[in-house]
């Protein structure tokens, strides 16, 4: 007689192993076919009191009666996906909480443990997260578990251990009791890297651990992660205890307003949909791939994110309740509702006959012709075209929903602006000249030709309804703050460009329209500075930066943003691609606070160039430890590398988007350090100068390294010692005045400096001096001529001071060591100054020459225009001091 259970033993190949093993177990299955296996029989499948010996077997058991009849229930169409993941979902709360009250039961020799001020007994609190939280475990998942406690303090048995220590032994029981494989199999895969610190933090936190922790390290995608956080706890009192737990966490997670954090994490969350589904291998990936179950959660949780703070109604877990309460609200509409909850029905269903072929994890299709008529037929379809017909119009629906998602956040307040008549009225032809000139545009023929080129370009034509309305809406008070700055046209030209280019990133007007505070300080930046306006142009992401004042003009605290920047870097380990977009964001960011309070008058240039080049440093420091932490066949922990800074880095003299001149040195007597501190280099390189999605950091110049291009990239401090002993030119000891440590072996970068002195304080024949300084000036005019608005080249120029001190410091550090400090031109001129070896008031006219031209080389930076005749002319009298200085110096 064929058994009830054929189509579906004939599906699952695990079922067949199964009861092949254990006929008995199909009998039973047979017999209780009919009926869901409830939470009340689970638990009367497991001894009660059970050790952990005793306790573990029987769990093994529980999860395969349970798997044996839900596999059959679903395949025979007795079950729909509502009772499959709630059964599973209840097979894990089960098993833990046995568990849990196996590991927690008070023993003779440590008793229990002790709240340190409540004086109360303790309990374990253990927190499921993702589709545990959410009770939406499917049949082959892992769990992803936080194990957390009320208050530290110490146990009350005869020998005392700390309350940490005593959960910590009891959650790591826990841990083996369900995901221990033994011959009966496992119960869950546990996964417990939510935890704060990830796997390199401790297995158990305290309430005021996991709070320090939230309110000091917490990071954006933590609080998408505690979205389903969710106490599974059992026994009197732990309901307070639960609700105390989650009132610490809900601030955490749903914040009061909506605030540039869940942007941030909103744009965070779908660039890391994309690097996922751009890997090759996830195409087929009904999870991860396009239109994926991910897709869909990410949906519902995004809004849950923004909006939940607001809304409490939003705090709820499981994915399909929250697009309903969606709809509900309005958020989304109910036809959207409607065919997102069809498609994750038919995925979640399609996800759970892929693990039922072996009781596998995976959401992979299947590529033998085998399993794919298996899983067609099993999903109501006569074959696998008919099947991936309507598997890809499911996916696409996804696909499209997550895109409108994601590209037209709602924004809020519909209020319209005095100035909507003006922009409208050009849009469609009128002219709107008298009033821009009324609000004080001083070409407003001009202005009004930029606008409606705005109108009636092919990028607003094209627009979605909602991103026309939302440009619609932010270009008259656009037009109102730039007619409040000092250079108003400038500020609107350059806004509407942004504005142009950003029209289709619904994200960026949707965050400018929630938060008009940004506008003024948008259009301050574009109205002072041309750079600033490209700089924001290319990282489009850093309107962020613009939503909290505070965080945009605090000055920097290099050391505490470095341990963030390692900590950020430390999520992403393992993904060299997402690393080096952390250290471009974080470079991006830094300089755009740094240009804002420059313009905002917070920093003298002098302050400012030390800050970019502190910049520079840490990243090269942080790129180092990490290209050398991922590098093969290293036999040190650290690396006996350093890089060494030339140039506007060594002489910390930084401007925006300056280039890095570095060389690579290395003390290792290993036999293989050459070879792999070459790698190391070449690593460097490629972190540093690759432009990736994120953008790129700097560009990095090595020729300066001995032999120039043609030389070692990297170069071992004794060789580089013999080669500047014996081989450099005199204009690479130029270089080594301004050459300072940047990043790496701090020993290393000793003995750089102690080369460096040692090679700049050589004696030298002061003739042949003038002739090689002299000589090496002349060949540089060659290519560039000392023209009068140059303010670097020209005659009494900047580069006239730096060959004046450089030629100083070669002719008389052997006497006046003082010259060896890489302390800066203008502090060097006053040190021979103060020497006599020049007279002061040359060297006082050159100190102001030096700030002045550096002062005006930046504002050309920021302005993009070149310096005016009045501005060169003003400066004529120092640059005069210099030329003098030049013929007095260099006779």
């Amino acid at each position: 007689m064929t058994s009830p259970l054929a189509p579906a033993i004939a599906h699952s190949r695990y079922l067949q192993r199964l009861f092949a093993a254990q006929p008995a177990l199909q009998t039973d299955t047979e017999a209780q076919l009919q009926q869901p296996f409830g939470r009340e029989a689970m638990q009367a499948m497991l001894p009660p009191d059970a050790d952990d010996a005793v306790l573990k077997p029987a769990l093994r058991k529980l999860r395969q009666a349970v798997m044996a009849r839900i596999f059959c229930r679903d395949l025979l169409g007795l079950a729909q996906l509502d009772e499959v993941i709630a059964t599973v979902s209840d097979l894990a709360e089960v098993a833990i909480l046995a568990a849990l009250d196996c590991v927690t039961r008070p023993d003779a020799r440590h008793g229990r443990p002790i709240g340190e001020e409540s004086g109360q007994p303790q309990q374990l609190i253990v927190v499921g997260m993702g589709k545990l939280g959410g009770r939406e475990l499917n049949v082959s998942s892992d769990i992803d578990l936080i194990f957390v406690y009320p208050e530290d303090g110490e146990t009350d048995g005869p020998r005392v251990i700390s309350n940490h220590e005593w959960f910590a032994r009891a959650g790591k029981r826990l841990i083996a009791l369900i995901h221990d494989v033994s011959a009966d199999g496992f119960v869950f895969r546990v996964d417990m890297r939510l935890r704060p610190f990830g796997d390199s933090g401790p297995l158990v936190a305290s309430f005021a651990a996991l709070e320090n922790y939230l309110l000091t390290q917490g990071r954006e995608w933590e609080r998408y992660a505690w979205i389903k956080g969710r106490p599974i706890t059992a026994g009197e009192g732990l309901g307070a205890e639960a609700a105390g737990l989650m009132q610490l966490v809900t601030p955490f997670v749903y914040r009061k307003y909506l605030d540039y954090g869940a942007y941030a994490s909103m744009r965070d969350l779908h660039g890391q949909i994309q690097r996922e589904v751009a890997r090759r291998d996830m195409a087929d990936n009904i999870k991860l791939g396009p239109g994926g179950i991910r897709e869909v959660e990410f949906i519902a949780q995004v809004f849950q994110l923004i909006r939940g703070g607001r809304r409490p109604a939003l705090r709820i877990r499981p994915t399909r309740e929250v697009l309903r309460e969606l709809a509900g609200m309005g958020q989304l509409e109910a036809l959207t509702v409607t065919e997102l909850t069809a498609a994750y029905v038919f995925l979640r269903n399609l996800e759970h006959r892929l693990q039922y072929l072996d009781d596998g994890q995976t959401q992979m299709l299947p590529s033998n012709e085998t399993d794919r008529a298996l899983i067609a037929c099993n999903m109501g379809y006569r074959d696998w075209p008919a099947f991936m017909s309507g598997l890809d119009s499911h996916r696409a629906t996804v696909a499209r929903h997550f895109e409108q998602v994601f590209a037209l956040p709602q924004a809020e307040g519909d209020a319209v602006h005095p100035l909507a008549g003006v922009w409208l009225g050009i849009a469609d032809g009128q002219s709107g000249q008298v009033k821009l000139a009324a609000l004080g545009y001083r070409d407003a023929a001009e202005m009004e030709r930029l606008l409606a080129a705005i109108a009636q370009g092919n990028r607003y034509q094209t627009l979605a309804d909602k991103s026309r309305r939302r440009l619609d809406a932010l270009i008259p008070p656009m037009v109102e703050v730039c007619a409040r700055q000092a250079n108003p046209d400038a500020a609107l030209s350059r806004i509407l460009r942004f504005l142009d280019a950003i029209a289709r990133r619904e994200s960026y007007l949707a965050l400018l329209a929630e938060h008009p505070q940004t506008l003024s300080r948008l259009a301050a930046l574009h109205s002072a500075s041309a750079w600033v306006a490209d700089y924001l142009h290319q990282h489009p992401i850093l309107l962020d930066e613009l939503l909290d004042a505070r965080l945009l003009y605090s000055p920097p605290d290099w050391p505490v943003l470095g341990a963030q920047l390692r900590a950020e870097l430390a999520l992403h380990l393992g993904d060299t691609e997402a690393e080096m977009d952390v250290l471009r964001h974080f470079q991006h960011q830094q300089v755009f606070r740094l240009c804002a309070q420059d313009l905002a008058g917070q920093y003298s240039l002098t302050t400012l160039s030390d800050h970019l080049s502190d910049l520079a440093d840490l990243i090269l420091a942080v790129t180092l430890e990490r290209a050398w932490a991922e590098l093969p066949g290293r036999h040190r922990e650290q690396a006996a590398f350093a890089a060494i800074g030339y140039g506007k880095l060594g002489g910390k003299e930084l401007g925006y988007g300056s280039d890095l001149d570095i060389i690579f040195l290395y003390d290792d007597d290993h036999p293989d350090a050459a070879e792999l501190y070459a790698k190391l280099a070449r690593r460097m390189m490629t972190w540093l100068s690759t432009t990736t999605a994120a953008g790129a950091l700097y560009e990095v110049d090595l020729r300066l390294r001995p032999n120039g291009a043609s030389g070692l990239m990297v170069s071992s401090v004794a060789a580089f010692e013999q080669y500047q002993r014996e081989n450099a030119w005199v204009w690479e000891h130029q270089a080594l005045t301004r050459a300072r440590f940047a990043a790496g072996d701090p020993a290393v970068g000793q003995q750089f400096e102690a080369v460096r002195r040692a090679i700049l304080s050589r004696r030298r024949e002061t003739a042949r001096l003038v002739e090689e300084v002299a000589g090496m000036r002349d060949k540089m005019l060659l290519t560039h001529p000392a023209n009068p608005d140059d303010v670097k080249h020209r005659r009494g120029g900047l580069v006239d001071v730096e060959f004046i001190v450089q030629y100083l410091i070669l002719n008389d550090a052997e006497r006046l060591p003082a010259l060896l400090a890489n302390s800066g031109n203008i502090a060097l001129l006053g040190v021979a100054a103060a020497a006599g070896l020049i007279a002061p008031p040359l060297a006082e006219g050159a100190q102001t020459a030096y700030r002045r031209l550096r002062e005006l080389q930046h504002k050309q930076r920021l302005d993009g225009n070149p310096p005016s005749d009045a501005a060169l002319a003003e400066l004529d009298p120092y640059c005069e001091a210099v030329r003098s200085l030049w013929r007095l110096v260099m006779g």
